[in-house]
């Protein structure tokens, strides 16, 4: 409990919260590696799994290629762009990027080619232009698909920008580092809280953004996909046979 205790003291102390070093500054600097990683991240990600969803022939290989990228660890990327770029938070941005891209590119070519061929077609016979089917047929249908991408990148974005502490950057993270600096254990618990809460608020708000941007339609067919195995699943209640005296005919009781 004295560890317990420790924390809530630091955070009820006011120093900690005005500042360049305070939570509000350190808060702002890390939201703003954020945002921008994850905007250039979906330009990339969501623009390139677009173009080649759209394609049956092509995106395999670009899809394998960034599945690979994805079991490239973080801070190797970020150690590479401290020796050429130098310290600052250049080199986390590279880093972050290749770390939010893979799941946004992958989510958004998935969707994108499990759009029904049909339903493309039915469109097209309709007179749409492939702009227009792009817009109002593959995109809708594949929204879901494209914020679950965009929200798992976002989750490790905010929990993997605090390594920007380790070459010179802000951030939360800076709790966590200079805590183990000075040996300042409740410091440290501090930035970690701060990281994990910002995680599970991410969370709720894509939780918030599926229901308001995806049509009611669509979650309902989700939500009848997962459930479906549990209903084939599920014997059927046995009903007794009789058969009918005059034309032999089987019904059900």
């Amino acid at each position: 409990m004295s560890g317990l205790h420790h924390l809530v003291v630091w955070f009820n102390d006011p120093l900690n919260w005005r500042g360049s070093n305070g939570i509000l500054a350190r808060l702002v600097e890390h939201l703003t590696l954020w945002a921008w990683a994850m905007a250039g991240s979906i330009v990339v990600g969501v623009g390139g799994g677009l173009a080649l969803g759209r394609s049956r022939r092509r995106g395999t290989l670009a899809v394998n290629a960034a599945n690979i990228g994805r079991a490239i660890p973080s801070f190797a990327v970020l150690v590479l762009g401290v020796i050429w770029l130098g310290l600052g938070n250049t080199p986390v941005e590279i880093a972050l990027v290749l770390l939010a891209v893979p799941p946004i590119f992958t989510f958004t070519f998935t969707g994108v080619r499990q759009v029904d061929a049909a339903t493309v077609e039915s469109a097209r016979g309709m007179g749409m232009t492939e702009g227009r089917i792009l817009r109002s047929v593959q995109v809708p249908l594949a929204l879901p698909l494209i914020l679950s991408g965009v929200r798992l990148a976002s989750a490790a974005v905010l929990a993997t920008a605090t390594l920007a502490a380790l070459v010179g950057g802000g951030g939360l993270g800076r709790f966590v580092v200079d805590g183990f600096a000075v040996r300042d254990f409740a410091q440290v618990g501090a930035g970690v809280v701060l990281v994990v809460g910002l995680v599970l608020i991410n969370e709720l708000a894509f939780a918030w953004l599926v229901r308001v941007a995806v049509s009611p339609g669509l979650r309902r067919a989700a939500v009848g996909r997962s459930g479906r195995g549990h209903r084939f699943g599920t014997a059927r209640r046995w009903r007794p046979m009789r058969v009918d005296a005059v034309g032999g005919t089987t019904i059900s009781s």
